[in-house]
């Protein structure tokens, strides 16, 4: 067994929906996934996964990032190369945080690298959009920062959203998954027209929030009626935790991504009586979890 060549592709973790910004907005963390790919002069399929929840990542084809990585040798008309793939963890599975989107920002990027990058980074992202079925995630794990995606007559198109320098997040990440599948049921198929006012008004406060760190507009900018008061039931502790945060002095609580990690958006002075606030919370509750702060991510997906 020789080795033809090698690509590793770090990708941040990510949290979506921000509240008010369902399957809109998205953003990177810093924290993440590395995938190394070798090339292989053997038909052999290889994959080792480290890290915390490693045994629960497949090691055949129904890999996901093997699935991305053959999909790009697909839309190119190209054969996928032999490969060995080592991944290292250290984005929680099932837990709201991208896990899933890192897979799918991962093979694409490995593939287009080896394969000589016939593809643009927006041709790599309408490919990553196709395969999650929607923008929230995969664009900020690809490009990095704070995004909003909308679709035009041409397809997509990608804003970035400032972000001020003092916000960070808090993620409060539980010992239980919650499939997105699962977190999607709940959330109903039509809604009134108040509450889609409700929400476009608190998601152009969230925008203007976020450049400025205006505590009222943050405060008031984080409340959503399409997904949050449907899925917070699928969380044990969401309102303890929610009342925790708030009173240490968060500007307000989310529920990330589908769920269930929480995330409460800061002010970097009030960073770790948050942390203390949320991770007690919920051990009141008796739910082991893991909260740490994350600042955001500006890179996005790197090859190193």
């Amino acid at each position: 067994m020789s080795v033809v060549s090698n690509i590793t592709v770090k990708v941040p973790a990510t949290t979506a929906n921000l509240g008010p910004g369902f399957d809109c907005i998205g953003a990177a963390l810093k924290l993440y996934n590395e995938f190394k790919f070798t090339t292989l002069d053997t038909s052999e399929l290889i994959i080792q996964v480290s890290g915390s929840e490693a045994e629960k990542v497949q090691t055949d084809e129904s890999n996901l990032l093997y699935q991305a990585f053959v999909n790009l040798y697909q839309h190119i008309k190209q054969t996928p190369p032999a490969v060995k793939i080592e991944i290292k963890l250290g984005v929680p599975l099932a837990r709201g945080l991208g896990s899933s989107a890192t897979a799918i920002v991962g093979g694409l990027v490995a593939a287009n690298e080896l394969a000589g990058a016939p593809l643009s980074e927006l041709q790599v992202m309408e490919l990553a959009i196709a395969m999650e079925g929607h923008p929230d995630n995969v664009v900020p794990a690809l490009f990095g920062g704070c995004r909003l995606a909308a679709t035009s007559s041409k397809g997509w198109e990608i804003c970035d959203i400032p972000w001020h320098r003092d916000i960070v997040t808090v993620v409060a990440i539980p010992d239980f998954e919650l499939s997105t599948s699962e977190a999607r049921k709940v959330v109903p198929t039509e809604i009134s027209r108040a509450d889609a006012i409700f929400n476009i008004s608190h998601l152009g406060l969230l925008l203007r929030g976020l450049a400025t760190n205006r505590e009222e507009w943050l405060t008031a900018a984080l409340q959503d009626k399409l997904h949050q008061p449907y899925r917070q039931t699928l969380i044990p502790g969401y309102d303890a935790v929610n009342a925790a945060a708030v009173a240490a002095g968060a500007y307000g609580m989310v529920i990330s991504g589908a769920g269930p990690t929480l995330l409460a958006l800061v002010d970097t002075s009030q960073v770790k009586s948050v942390e203390i606030a949320m991770a007690n919370a919920w051990t009141q509750k008796g739910i082991t979890s893991i909260v740490r702060s994350l600042p955001l991510d500006t890179q996005g997906a790197t090859l190193l």
